[in-house]
């Protein structure tokens, strides 16, 4: 019977969703809806599996349990908690999650794009300030408009997100460019950033966050944008830089943002992005993955995986 730990199921259960697929292949599964940094060694005490979503498994952290613990699996895509140096030094496998949340993803960062070139919430602020009411005309027409059929979105990690964002995308009309991998090798059919940002409407991100990836958008990314163009991050906090992104907003160098990862999470109330004055900026909380059907099948995705490497096939191994 192997012996295991889920560091903190509040992330993905908030009590809507079944556990027994994962139970079922871990029966001494030791859950706890969260843990402090300062508790996870004691609550990996002889465990050989670990599941965690965000709970940081540090250099310090795998020393301490590198006796026993022989598998990490990240209930997410992104492994940036995980030191994965030291995990393979130490002979510990990392797995993640894949795939898993497309659906949700996709139609939030549709929704975003959407509510930002409609002026959505500003016009439902101005209709409860009164200004339809007050407007002397059958309708309001005080924010510009405008149809996404014909314009260019951009995509900077082009995989299976990347590609359902952009199949929805040409539902509307849109052109899709690709942005090359960032710190990867040119590809026939995809453009350098520096080409792609200043041909796009829109610009999404959907790579993971890496060395590569990690203040990818900074001031001069922006400077080079359309200013009416919009960016949207779905991916992760600390692609974009959030203090350059704020300042572009309120100069009028870009056109918008849509916005659902920040490099801190959750964020302090002193957060660049979180002024009140900030023009044409949507935040939402890291909820873009969210829907109850992902993350039911992320518990599925889950219970196959360490399945997979129980069986000595790994799936999903990134260390």
């Amino acid at each position: 019977m192997t012996n295991s730990t889920l560091l903190d199921s509040k992330t993905f259960d908030l009590g809507d969703i079944d556990l027994k697929p994962i139970e079922a292949i871990l029966p001494s599964l030791r859950t706890y809806r969260f843990t402090e940094a300062n508790e996870v060694v004691e609550r990996l005490d002889g465990a050989e599996v670990v599941i965690t979503n965000k709970i940081k498994i540090d250099s310090t952290v795998l020393e301490a349990v590198a006796d026993h613990l022989r598998l990490i699996v990240v209930a997410a895509t992104g492994t940036n908690n995980i030191d994965l140096n030291s995990a393979h030094r130490l002979g510990v496998n990392v797995c993640n999650v894949r795939n898993y949340a497309t659906p949700a993803v996709v139609q939030h960062t549709l929704s975003l794009i959407l509510a930002l070139t409609t002026h959505l919430v500003d016009y439902h602020h101005a209709i409860l300030e009164g200004k339809w009411s007050n407007s002397g005309n059958f309708c309001l027409l005080d924010y510009p408009i405008r149809e996404l059929n014909g314009r260019k979105l951009g995509i900077v990690g082009f995989g299976v997100l990347g590609q359902a964002v952009a199949n929805v995308a040409e539902a509307f009309g849109m052109t899709t460019l690709i942005a090359n991998r960032p710190g990867g090798t040119p590809t026939e059919g995809r453009l350098p950033l520096e080409e792609l940002l200043p041909q796009v409407d829109v610009l999404s991100l959907h790579c993971p966050l890496t060395a590569s990836t990690q203040g990818l958008i900074g001031s001069r990314e922006l400077e080079m944008m359309n200013n009416d163009a919009i960016i949207i991050n779905t991916s992760r906090g600390g692609i974009i830089d959030e203090q350059a992104l704020a300042d572009a907003l309120c100069h009028r160098v870009i056109g918008g943002a849509g916005i659902d990862v920040l490099t801190e999470e959750p964020p302090s109330i002193d957060h660049p992005l979180l002024s009140p004055d900030i023009p044409n900026l949507l935040l939402s909380p890291h909820s873009a993955w969210g829907s109850r059907e992902t993350r039911q099948r992320l518990v599925h995705e889950i219970a196959l995986t360490i399945g997979a490497w129980m069986e000595g096939n790994p799936r999903n191994l990134v260390s």
